[in-house]
């Protein structure tokens, strides 16, 4: 601890870009739509706080492998279709879709739209099946 100090004392150019880009990156990470969660965390949400999984691939995509009791909206028409996940802006929602790139739009519309708790699935459903979890076929 005494060496980080001094190194804070010894580089203050150093020390204070780093505080910036560090609260850069923070304010970035935040304005996304909502937090990224793991595998293991959306599973506990679904079973333990009733959250509903909004999955935002295409349809030819989602009738390839779903979580199951996933709702498909593909991120195309989101702000379009809004008004059916209207009875869920009091649960949690989850957004996943197929590698964790499209979600933190489409949780920023949904947040814009009221949605209290919005997170995204980390990786999309590619880390679901990474974790060789279960997938549905439609």
């Amino acid at each position: 601890m005494e060496q980080f100090i001094e190194f804070v004392i010894n580089h203050p150019a150093l020390t204070g870009a780093f505080a910036v880009i560090l609260g850069l990156l923070i304010f970035t990470e935040l304005r996304k739509g909502g937090q990224s969660i793991t595998t293991q965390v959306l599973t506990k949400m679904v079973n333990q706080d009733n959250a509903v999984v909004v999955d935002i691939r295409d349809k030819k995509e989602f009738a390839r492998g779903a979580i199951t009791d996933s709702i498909n909206i593909p991120h195309a028409s989101i702000k379009n279709r809004v008004e059916e996940l209207e009875k869920y802006k009091t649960v949690p929602v989850v957004l996943v879709d197929a590698m964790g790139q499209h979600s933190g739009m489409a949780g920023k519309q949904l947040k814009e739209a009221g949605f209290e708790n919005v997170v995204r699935l980390s990786g999309g459903i590619g880390s679901w099946q990474g974790d060789n979890l279960p997938l549905v076929k439609s």
